[in-house]
């Protein structure tokens, strides 16, 4: 540090105010800053310990905000505090990173539902996992720990917001590119989609280099628990946009959407006081539900078979349609009995 700190004397300053710095070096034993004119300053002892920490993210010649503490300290250079740079400044620079799309260190943290938790600078972000790449989309779990390279993709101060991509870190992704092609796919279009992931909330997808997702609801007119028993990591599948999002550049899938919905002549198919056969799905607090075909399920409440033997999971059982709200995809059903009640309308 001695060896930076030559006889050049330093400009005029004074103190509490604030300049732009340039880092000359970097290191946990201190830091050395061009304030402006070449005169040159040093971190404070204190927040040297303090930040050390952060110096990893921080590299020669970046420019950040300094605070000038002493303007003349007894071997005659200034001392600055860096403090207001780690309060505000790590957003300017994510800012600044995600406008120039230029790529940000972080340290990766332990792997979670909504993807990898990562750190930069005290603040914590999250890669999903959809823009994770290699071995780290299949086993995300080892990243802890490590430090990798990433773009910003979101980052909202107020919000506390900060969200990155390995992806396009390592496959070199622009944003440009990415709403060049944005801009191409349509809404209510059909297109060809690869799937990049599956997780409990739904499928990711790439449309024509632009990513999207098929929500859990969109999987299929029936109900779905698990869409990884549906569809496999690398699965090639035709897709509906049901919606373009051009804040983040994402789309909104649908699979179902490109069937026939059955709902739509339920009324014609099974009209009131119809006996028809089904099988018992699904048991409920409320009831049992009762199949009829792909996506068309009635419920047979609870209160409705109380002289009546319960069924069990998988019985083919005979019921009558009570009542159809087509608006709400609700089917109310009746057991038949060897004679129908006086109160049965």
């Amino acid at each position: 540090m001695e060896a930076l700190l030559n006889l050049t004397k330093p400009q005029t300053l004074h103190r509490g105010e604030e300049v732009k710095a340039i880092i000359l070096s970097l290191s946990k034993k201190g830091v050395v800053f061009d304030v402006g004119g070449k005169a040159q300053a040093v971190l404070g002892q204190e927040e040297t310990i303090r930040f050390s920490s952060y110096f990893p993210y921080l590299k020669e010649k970046d420019r950040v905000l300094v605070r000038i503490i002493t303007p003349e300290a007894k071997d005659g250079y200034p001392v600055v505090s860096m403090k207001h740079f780690f309060q505000k400044g790590r957003w300017d620079v994510l800012k600044q990173k995600k406008e120039k799309e230029e790529e940000i260190d972080v340290v990766c943290g332990e792997y979670g539902k909504g993807g990898v938790f990562i750190d930069f600078m005290g603040i914590r972000g999250v890669i999903p996992k959809i823009q994770l790449v290699g071995e780290a989309l299949t086993a995300p779990e080892k990243l802890t720990g490590k430090k990798i390279k990433v773009k910003v993709l979101e980052v909202d101060e107020k919000k506390n917001r900060l969200v990155v991509s390995q992806r396009a870190a390592i496959l070199k992704i622009s944003q440009k590119e990415i709403k060049e092609r944005f801009d191409k796919v349509k809404e209510g279009e059909k297109y060809q989609a690869t799937v990049l992931g599956v997780s409990e909330f739904g499928i990711f997808c790439e449309v024509r280099g632009v990513e999207g997702l098929v929500h859990i609801s969109e999987v299929s007119w029936e109900k779905v628990a698990d869409p990884s028993t549906h569809i496999k990591t690398g699965q090639k599948l035709d897709v509906l946009v049901v919606k373009k999002n051009p804040v983040d550049f994402k789309l909104n899938l649908s699979l179902k959407r490109l069937e026939r919905d059955p709902w739509d002549e339920v009324e014609k198919k099974y009209p009131k006081d119809k006996e028809i056969e089904g099988e018992v799905v699904r048991k409920e607090r409320y009831g049992y539900l009762v199949r009829f075909e792909p996506g068309i399920e009635g419920l047979i409440h609870i209160s409705k078979i109380k002289d009546e033997r319960e069924p069990a999971l998988g019985d083919k059982v005979r019921v009558y349609i009570e009542k159809i709200d087509k608006k709400n995809r609700r089917i109310s059903l009746l057991v038949p009995q060897k004679e129908k009640p006086v109160t049965y309308r």
